[in-house]
């Protein structure tokens, strides 16, 4: 096969490393979106997955949805009239895979969506609409569990090959987990001595009282926060001279094996990231959403997640409680190979 992968942001650069090392017998081509431009969110992640350079950047930047969707688009139909690829691959719910699988439907070239049937049902998030709009433009939806395949099922989705494999996710956690990292010991923490908190939704950032809301909880924590800033986050707070609480520790963005190591030793994560609310269940620490709703319903369902919202008082208590879920939550390896596999298998039945 021939092969287009379409990436643009952090999250999608730590799926798609599993899938790169089975693509040997098959010739890629490999776009960066742009859609995380920071060094810290892009070239590191790149270098420590081992993930090869990029064939093409489109350099989408920081824009507004719709200008950034736009190029996006304009960037990969260009692309993929230039090298006419068998199948386009897109992960995730970003303007980078909507745009990506956008184009190739238009061109009537297969798209296959890795992390297919994920559903919130708020379409007031950019991301559902993403989600929903490339399942069914998809000829081939990987779902990452069984909620999801029921989603695309219920959906009458009419993707020729609907496949549950898993979360690639859980493949680089398990590919990479080992990998050592002296970021305890350089912020002076031991484990399950602090949280971690990320923010980072437009939906959170763009509103500063949201985010002064999102402090005044997370400053009530009887622990230490840990709080690696994203871009996006670090503008909204200098730029509406929101006070950032003494009990949090602010970092520039950190690369991925860092990252691991941070959720893993952290007693809760706090978060508003999809990603990283499954990354906590597969890891085994306990999850606060700063959100209303999920596309991971699986995670709250097994009590590993809980929905705070936005409001103080419920972060603080849930930050603060001792919620401890009744079972290990469930994981399987090897969704990359399935991934793979499936492709080949419908490849094959088209020559």
């Amino acid at each position: 096969m021939k092969i287009c992968t379409i990436v643009g942001t952090r999250p999608q650069f730590i799926k798609y490393a599993p899938v790169s090392q089975e693509l040997s017998n098959h010739e890629e081509l490999l776009v960066h979106a742009g859609q995380h431009y920071d060094a810290n969110l892009s070239d590191i992640f790149f270098q420590e997955l081992g993930i090869r350079n990029p064939d093409i950047r489109l350099e989408s930047g920081s824009e507004s949805h719709g200008v950034q969707t736009t190029k996006i688009l304009v960037g990969a139909e260009r692309v993929l009239l230039q090298h006419n690829p068998d199948i386009v691959m897109v992960y995730g719910d970003t303007n980078s895979t909507l745009a990506g699988a956008l184009a190739a439907a238009k061109l009537n070239i297969p798209v296959a969506h890795v992390e297919a049937g994920c559903r919130s049902f708020d379409r007031r998030m950019p991301e559902e609409v993403n989600r929903v709009i490339v399942d069914h433009i998809s000829t081939l939806n990987f779902a990452p569990d069984y909620m999801a395949m029921q989603n695309l099922m219920c959906e009458g989705s009419p993707g020729e090959c609907i496949r549950m494999v898993g979360d690639t996710l859980a493949d680089a956690l398990h590919m990479f987990s080992e990998r050592p990292s002296v970021i305890l010991a350089a912020l002076q923490l031991k484990p399950k001595q602090y949280h971690l908190l990320t923010v980072h939704r437009q939906g959170n950032t763009e509103n500063p009282d949201i985010i002064r809301d999102i402090f005044s909880g997370v400053s009530r924590s009887y622990l230490p926060v840990v709080f690696p800033v994203h871009p996006r986050t670090s503008k909204a707070v200098y730029v509406n001279r929101i006070p950032i609480p003494d009990n949090i520790i602010t970092l520039l963005p950190i690369g991925y094996i860092d990252m691991i190591h941070l959720m893993r030793n952290a007693k809760k994560i706090i978060t508003d990231s999809g990603g990283m609310q499954h990354e906590a269940a597969i890891l085994g620490v306990p999850c606060v959403t700063l959100r209303d709703t999920t596309e991971w319903v699986d995670t709250v369902r097994r009590k590993w997640n809980v929905l705070a919202g936005t409001n103080p008082l419920n972060i603080a208590k849930l930050i603060n409680s001792d919620f401890t879920p009744p079972q290990k939550y469930p994981v399987e390896y090897g969704a990359a190979k399935k991934i793979i596999a499936y492709m080949e298998e419908w490849y094959d039945s088209k020559r």
